[in-house]
């Protein structure tokens, strides 16, 4: 049961979004730009995106956001509901990249404790391809996680079990992105 006078019929994050709907709007916008827009050159994928945002989801057992998430990363092409299971219970032996696996690794860290980010995490992602904005991008995506998982679990927010409902949600999110979903 919500903390505060949540709407009972929206999950998740939509529930406190519904509740103040002038801080949703830069929060969406946020989610959007980080994890459905195209980046400029050859920056991550979607998919990669969303994959980062449901490991850091997972690392923090928010279920909703891991869920939605996950279910979104699973939607995009070369997605699975394996690769996202495998991704955030051990992405060092996950079928990803070596990038992705670095990059990973910092959002690890961001998640735990960020300034334990080493200049030599930063290199061995660099060694692999990542670019300046990849490397930005996950630690922004790691630590805005941070703050939505909170958000999500801080007020106690109704989250649904239902696995067709998340299914729905991450292909709606992978399509549409973040500006007028439900969820983010």
């Amino acid at each position: 049961m919500p903390h505060i006078d949540l709407p009972n019929h929206l999950p998740g994050i939509a529930s406190a979004f519904a509740f103040r709907p002038e801080t949703a709007k830069p929060m969406r916008d946020l989610a959007h730009i980080l994890l459905f827009e195209p980046g400029p050159d050859a920056s991550l994928s979607s998919r990669d995106r969303e994959l980062i945002a449901s490991y850091v989801s997972t690392r923090n057992n928010c279920f909703f956001c891991k869920t939605s998430h996950g279910a979104a990363a699973a939607s995009h092409s070369g997605g699975s509901p394996e690769l996202v299971a495998s991704v955030c219970s051990n992405p060092a032996t996950a079928d990803i990249s070596e990038k992705l696996k670095a990059l990973l690794a910092i959002a690890a860290h961001v998640q735990g404790d960020p300034k334990s980010v080493s200049s030599a995490q930063i290199a061995a992602a660099r060694t692999e391809g990542a670019t300046e904005l990849e490397i930005h991008d996950t630690v922004l995506i790691a630590a805005a996680f941070c703050m939505y998982n909170r958000y999500v679990d801080g007020l106690a927010t109704f989250q649904p079990r239902e696995p067709e409902m998340y299914q729905a949600m991450g292909k709606h999110l992978a399509k549409q992105g973040y500006r007028e979903s439900a969820a983010s």
